[in-house]
């Protein structure tokens, strides 16, 4: 059976996955979209020589380096994939209404889960008053992962500079209230195939506002309660995707949910529990097709 897998070349979850694919059925392809070449009406897709149309199903792992619009576009190419009849997991439709973190925003907050406060506006002099009513607001850019772009911002006299800064380049700012993490940590509940697999904890190790690896937070295992677990599988279920984390933040007022990925990594479940989630991805794909 050939499965490609649509990731990041070098990227530690994409080549593990790919070798993942390889070690099951002696095949392995990691397609990068910004090199392939979608021609129609034939329905052909061409990487590197290869049709991947002919494959016999592909893993969606990473889109790109770096979450931008540009994203939707490469989804787009693979919904052709998928309505012509290809297995796709994710379901590309699926990942597009998550990958714009507004678009998963929304979808939360009507599913009823709770979330922080949380501001949507255009307007700086609006935007202003949302920081003042928080106190502490962390502005997160609608395309990014693992805390790029997002900054920290107080109430007081230097603000409108900042908020004007920012919406230079971000027009539609999302700013949510920041909220105090119990013992410095939040939480990454993995589901795959809807149910639920395990959960790690990001924890703080300096005084940077977040709990990413990238700003030296470390991955430890965590046990978590029903309470998190039910909360975490409902908000998962309004996307339906075929493996995905999403972040619980815990704190004094009860769990809130930051968001639900879109791909969902592998790091955080090797490190804290050793267990091979892209073997386990790997199985849950070929049962899916056979």
């Amino acid at each position: 059976m050939k499965i490609g897998v649509v990731g990041t070349r070098g990227g530690w979850s994409s080549e593990r996955l790919a070798d993942a694919v390889a070690e099951k059925t002696g095949f392995r392809l990691l397609v990068e979209m910004d090199k392939v070449r979608l021609d129609l009406p034939s329905g052909r897709c061409l990487y590197e020589g290869e049709d991947i149309s002919a494959l016999d199903g592909l893993i969606i792992k990473k889109i790109g380096a770096r979450y931008s619009p540009d994203l939707l576009d490469r989804l787009e190419i693979l919904r052709f994939l998928k309505e012509r009849g290809m297995p796709v997991f994710s379901d590309p439709l699926k990942v597009i209404r998550v990958l714009d973190r507004l678009s998963c925003t929304v979808t939360l907050q009507s599913g009823g889960i709770p979330m922080p406060p949380t501001t949507i506006t255009e307007n700086i002099g609006l935007a202003l008053d949302a920081v003042k009513e928080y106190g502490r607001a962390v502005f997160k850019p609608l395309y990014t992962s693992k805390a790029r772009g997002m900054f920290m911002l107080e109430h007081g006299p230097d603000a409108r500079e900042a908020v004007e800064r920012y919406a230079r380049e971000y027009r539609l700012m999302y700013i949510q209230k920041a909220v105090d993490l119990e013992e410095g940590k939040d939480l990454g509940v993995v589901f795959l195939g809807g149910r639920y697999l395990t959960t790690y904890a990001r924890c703080k190790t300096n005084d940077s506002w977040n709990t990413t690896t990238a700003s030296g937070g470390r991955y430890a295992p965590f046990d978590p309660s029903q309470e998190i677990l039910d909360l975490a599988y409902r908000a998962q279920s309004l996307f339906g995707l075929d493996f995905t984390c999403v972040d619980v933040a815990l704190t004094q007022a009860g769990p809130y949910v930051f968001e639900v990925s879109a791909f969902g990594g592998f790091r955080g479940i090797s490190d804290s529990s050793g267990m091979d989630a892209a073997s386990l991805y790997v199985d849950h794909v070929l049962n899916s097709i056979r």
